[in-house]
Parts: C-alpha cells; sequence; structure tokens
C-alpha cells in the first residue's frame, strides 16, 4: 500500500475473531496513537460482510428515486405536511458550501420515549422507507449495514477505553437505547460552466463520540493536519475512515482530538459518502475519564449542536434555497 497522510490499522485479527489480549492492547494502542495524533485512521480488513460496491450501490438506489418520491420521504423541515422530524430525506443545499442530498437512518426497533415524542424534533423517532415495491431489499440491506457498523463501533469504543487506561466495557452503557447514525450522502455534480464552489462541504469537527466512513473513488475529503496543512485523505479500495467527535475529545479529557475535515468540490463529478455516526442513548450521562468536569445528558448535547446544521433550517428557508440550487447549479442529469 502507498504512503498514506492517516495512520492504517488492520483489524484482521479481531475480524476472524483471534484476537486475544496482547493482539487487543496492540491494536488499542495503535488507535489511540491515532486519535491522539491526527484524530484520523484508515481501517482495513474490517468485519463487514458489505463491500464498497454494495454500499454505494445501497445509496446510488435511493438517491437515483425520482424527487417527487424522496421528497415524500423529506423531514417535516422541507416539506411541512411531512411528520417525520429527524429521519428520513432531505435535499441538496445552496448558499453555505453544503452542497449535498442525504437520508438518515436510526436503529431500527427503539423503544418509544414518550417524552421526546412531545418535543420539535423526537431523537427518537422511528425510520422512514420507500415503498417496498420501487425500492425492493434497500430497508433489509440497509438495516444490515447499520448493525454491522454498529457492532464495529462497540468495538472500537472497547479498544478505546483500553487506550484511555479503562476497562474494555468503559463505554458499554453508551450501547443502552443508542441512537447512532447511518448517512447516505450524494453531493450531486456540479455544472462545469456554472460558478464553481471550492468546498461542497465546510471545514467542521464531528460533534459526537465517533464516526466510520465509506467514501468513494471521486476524492475530496482534507483533514487538518496537526500543523495546520489541509492534506487529501484520498480513497482507499475496502477501507474506512475513522474519526474522533468533539464529545469523545471531551470524555478523553482532551488526549484524543477531534480534526476538522472538509470536503473539495470535483467540477462535473458526483460523489457518494457513507458516514456512520455512533451515538449513545438520548439519556446517556456522559463525563471525562477523568470523572472531573460536568456530566453531559447526549440528546441535549445533539439538540444543542443543531442549531448550526444546515439539514435543520426552518421549512421558508430551505424550501427556498432547494429550489434555487436544483434549477440553476446543480447537473443533475
Amino acid at each position: 500500500m502507498a504512503q498514506l497522510p492517516l495512520p492504517v490499522i488492520d483489524l484482521s485479527a479481531i475480524s476472524s475473531g483471534e484476537g486475544d489480549q496482547s493482539t487487543v492492547a496492540k491494536l488499542a494502542a495503535q488507535l489511540g496513537k491515532a486519535f491522539e495524533t491526527e484524530g484520523f485512521a484508515y481501517l482495513v480488513n474490517v468485519p463487514l460482510t458489505f463491500s464498497h460496491e454494495q454500499v454505494f450501490g445501497l445509496a446510488k438506489r435511493l438517491f437515483h428515486l425520482p424527487q417527487a418520491e424522496k421528497l415524500r420521504l423529506a423531514k417535516k423541515g422541507f416539506q411541512r405536511n411531512n411528520t417525520n422530524t429527524y429521519r428520513g430525506y432531505f435535499p441538496a443545499q445552496a448558499g453555505s458550501d453544503n452542497l449535498k442530498e442525504g437520508f438518515e437512518v436510526g436503529p431500527a426497533n427503539l423503544p418509544i420515549a414518550p417524552d421526546w415524542k412531545r418535543r420539535k424534533i423526537d431523537l427518537t423517532e422511528g425510520n422512514i422507507w420507500p415503498p417496498e415495491s420501487t425500492s425492493p431489499g434497500l430497508r433489509g440491506d440497509t438495516e444490515k449495514l447499520y448493525k454491522e457498523l454498529q457492532h464495529l463501533s462497540s468495538t472500537l469504543l472497547s479498544l478505546s477505553a483500553v487506550a484511555l487506561g479503562k476497562e474494555a466495557s468503559y463505554f458499554d452503557h453508551y450501547l443502552h437505547r443508542s441512537i447512532s447514525t447511518l448517512r447516505y450522502l450524494h453531493y450531486p455534480a456540479i455544472n462545469p460552466s456554472s460558478p464553481q464552489q471550492e468546498l461542497c462541504c465546510t471545514p467542521h469537527t464531528d460533534s459526537g463520540i465517533l464516526t466510520l466512513l465509506h467514501q468513494d473513488s471521486t476524492g475530496g475529503l482534507d483533514v487538518l493536519s496537526p500543523d495546520g496543512r489541509w492534506i487529501a485523505a484520498p480513497y482507499v479500495p475496502g477501507s474506512l475512515i475513522v474519526n474522533i467527535g468533539d464529545l469523545m475529545a471531551k470524555v478523553s479529557g482532551g488526549r484524543f482530538r477531534a480534526t476538522y475535515h472538509r470536503v473539495r468540490s470535483s467540477p462535473g463529478k458526483e460523489r457518494y459518502s457513507v458516514p456512520f455516526f455512533f451515538e449513545p442513548g438520548v439519556d446517556c450521562a456522559i463525563r471525562s475519564v477523568d470523572e472531573d468536569g460536568e456530566v453531559i445528558v447526549y440528546g441535549e448535547h445533539v439538540l444543542s449542536k443543531m442549531k448550526g446544521w444546515v439539514e435543520f433550517q426552518d421549512a421558508e428557508k430551505s424550501l427556498g434555497v432547494t429550489e434555487h440550487v436544483t434549477a440553476i447549479e446543480l447537473d443533475v442529469a
């Protein structure tokens, strides 16, 4: 494998089920070092049954649906007559270098949380799907992919706990009623004759615990290095990228690093990516491994961060922007 700008961590031992205590300790040390320095790493030989082609095939099937069908799945912020507020489809956004459409999926059988049902945005709501008749197998395959990524996340949490000097089970309570999000993303091709945007996703850190990313061969992901340079994180066939979120950086007592990253636009080319955001339960109480500082309730943390997410703009602003971007700036043919 050519020299890469980020650490590469081989999970073949745990993927095969043959990892002993020394192997776990070695992997934990590698992961901990990566999180302390770059905050990002490539994972290879991951324990998933889906190939990259299959994962992006699911995304393409979804985004190739007619726009009217996708809007029937849209969040209430974009289609005010719809009832889903957190899960489902959102159209491409313009005006803030966030040119992407997406579809978000949560756990399949999360218990009803009455207190959240009364809120404007229900973090615990069920998923919404296109009809099986138009997208056969999409729901079943996506739910299977979700479960596999959730299991991989739990393994990485155990390794992170060991890296921080804790028992492997230290973060197990994060898994209780977890509301992790699988997000299909499509960055439509920008017509080369239109005014160009340098970025299709602005610099940001992820807000939560950890993210697992499938990215396609189009490229465009940049990561901010410890010395302040933007470095490209190219596509590596068969790999996932893992990175730390703001909350996990706090949990680690500042030892782990939440790193800024962005996506450069590729004029005339569309791009697909599928991030999986591991998230604890809405009522999960989170504090530093040093057992000092404030206790953060995860659901309240998400709501506070959500104010800056373009996917949750008010309906009038979102719908107006979407109409403009679809008609003028995107080459979606």
